[in-house]
């Protein structure tokens, strides 16, 4: 049998992704453990950005995810891109910007934590608009995952996410939306307004308790879910304490967190909502996702890294299905 390829074979498009993540992720420079970067004589170069965080983890899981997003022309943004692909994340949606530099945030370890220093005003990211979304390679995912990390970057990302979470590019698919307030990018009185709409507009709102009652005055789940009467559901993480869903059709469920030793708590949202996120994906019940959410935050809270390795599947059925303490996964890691 022949295998050249049939003339028409260049017209086939790729079957679709699951899901599609879109915002900007950055260059990270990170001194050694403990060490602060003031002292610091050489830094670790790898990559962050909340929603390839989010695309990594559900690669890892097993599911097929692209990262839409922009990078400046230099060498910084290849090699986020690159760390990106690495992770098992599609990114042929990424436009290269010839104009704009690629992001850079830079981590500052201290005693008690790690702070973390922006560098991304004019970034190629900033200049992402709602085009971003018009790929016809969109077509078919089954969840479209944003985060108010994106509309505090301009103007024009303020309204691509507008337009995800209004118009619908992209037909069919759950929109999820994660309100990640970043104070450092606006205030919570610019914010609140502005995140409160978006993630009304939603499907799926993740959102931390602390972080809700800063903008909005909300002081428990069901406040917030007041608050947002739009999404099917509202997921409400309370740190170390456990995370509450929220739905229109169901009393509230909630899952208390396992217990970790942390070593940075960055991306463990992420992570959390990447693990939700294949449970809605996988068909399972609320309460398995919480778990699964909890499961792989685990997996980032200690770690040093945006994006931490994850278990083997079989590692995740026994405590999906099993008693749940919560159990403690003190010293519990997965190999890269």
């Amino acid at each position: 049998m022949s295998t050249e390829p049939r003339p028409d074979d260049a017209a086939v498009p790729p079957p679709p992704v699951e899901v599609v993540t879109v915002g900007e992720t950055m260059v990270v420079l990170c001194p050694a453990p403990g060490e602060p970067l003031e002292h610091a004589e050489q830094v670790a170069l790898s990559a962050g950005g909340a929603e390839s965080n989010v695309a990594g983890y559900l690669a890892r899981l097993g599911h097929d995810a692209a990262w839409v997003s922009r990078v400046g022309d230099d060498p910084f943004g290849r090699a986020v891109v690159r760390h990106v692909a690495a992770a098992g994340v599609h990114v042929d949606l990424v436009t290269v910007d010839p104009t704009a530099p690629t992001g850079l945030y830079v981590k500052d370890p201290g005693p008690t934590a790690t702070a973390v220093h922006y560098y991304r005003a004019g970034s190629a990211a900033s200049r992402m608009d709602a085009d971003a979304l018009a790929d016809p390679r969109l077509t078919g995912a089954r969840v479209l995952h944003l985060s108010g990390i994106t509309p505090a970057l301009s103007d024009s990302c303020r309204a691509l996410v507008a337009h995800a979470v209004t118009d619908r590019p992209v037909s069919g698919a759950l929109v999820s939306f994660d309100v990640n307030h970043r104070a450092r990018l606006w205030p919570a009185e610019q914010a609140a307004p502005v995140l409160r709409d978006l993630a009304d507009r939603s499907d799926l709102v993740f959102v931390g308790q602390d972080e809700a009652e800063a903008l909005w005055g909300t002081d428990d789940p069901l406040s917030v879910r007041r608050l947002l009467p739009g999404p099917r559901t509202v997921v409400v993480k309370d740190g170390a304490v456990g995370a509450t869903a929220l739905r229109h059709d169901a009393e509230p469920v909630f899952v208390p967190a396992p217990r970790v030793a942390v070593v940075e708590p960055v991306g463990a949202g992420d992570a959390f909502a990447a693990g939700y996120l294949a449970g809605v994906l996988r068909g399972l019940d609320p309460v398995r996702r919480l778990r699964l959410g909890h499961l792989v935050a685990a997996q980032a809270l200690g770690s040093s890294g945006d994006n931490a390795p994850v278990p083997q599947w079989s590692w995740f059925d026994g405590l999906l299905d099993g008693p749940w303490s919560p159990p403690d996964l003190t010293g519990v890691r997965a190999e890269g």
